[in-house]
């Protein structure tokens, strides 16, 4: 039975209320616009604006020149959407420190969970990057490698959320750090640390490893702020 004249709105929020449910299967067609116009009492630019919500909220997959097919948007797919508008608004120190406090949440979370749940080839795949960390010091490559270290300990979590979003952030962060006066001193400080985390972390003492963890943080922080501060100020 057609329905009601409805908005562009309501009949996105129906379609993907049936794709949700199930009644139009994953990677199914969806029906012709002359379909949709039929059964929705619409126009057709009324359908054609309906799909591109569907499609911005990850439901429909218009791709490669074939007709709309329904999709399950994946989580990550949601949070790199969202990333992508968060970075258009930062810029800012403030904003900035609001990106840096998320980040000492997943990490001090991240590494209290290794520090009670890692598993032999966690622990291998954490020392291999705190290695190749070590062998950075005083290179380009060192940026990399600290990330590498941190995201390491972040996936053993093994949640796609957070470890989306610590992909989305962190590497941007670091990326967009101030250049080091002193690159091998910093660096030889920051391994120092990530070596301390470690060392707790293998130990499965999780009070000691969210300590040093924050204390990293911490100073990698204040760190950053003095390096952008401008010349001259107080």
């Amino acid at each position: 039975m057609p329905a009601n004249r409805q908005s562009a709105q309501d009949i996105a929020d129906v379609l993907v209320r049936e794709i949700r449910r199930g009644e139009i299967g994953e990677d199914d067609v969806l029906p012709t616009e002359r379909d949709l116009c039929l059964r929705f009492d619409a126009s057709r630019p009324t359908i054609r604006e309906a799909l591109a919500l569907i499609q911005h909220r990850g439901y429909l997959d218009a791709g490669g020149g074939r007709r709309p097919r329904a999709r399950r948007p994946l989580i990550s797919d949601v949070l790199r959407n969202a990333g992508g508008i968060i970075r258009d608004i930062l810029g800012d120190v403030e904003s900035n420190a609001h990106l840096e406090q998320m980040r000492s949440f997943i990490e001090v979370g991240a590494v209290r969970e290794a520090a009670v749940r890692a598993r032999k080839l966690d622990i291998a795949r954490i020392r291999a990057a705190l290695d190749a960390n070590q062998e950075a010091i005083g290179t380009p490559r060192f940026a990399s490698t600290d990330i590498m270290f941190h995201r390491a300990i972040v996936e053993v979590a093994a949640n796609p959320v957070i470890l989306t979003l610590h992909d989305m952030f962190v590497s941007e962060m670091l990326a967009a750090r101030p250049a080091e006066r002193d690159p091998v001193t910093h660096d030889r400080i920051v391994w120092d640390e990530h070596h301390a985390i470690f060392d707790a972390l293998i130990r499965g003492d999780a009070n000691t490893a969210t300590d040093e963890m924050d204390r990293h943080l911490a100073r990698s922080f204040r760190d950053r702020l003095i390096l952008k501060k401008p010349t001259g100020d107080n």
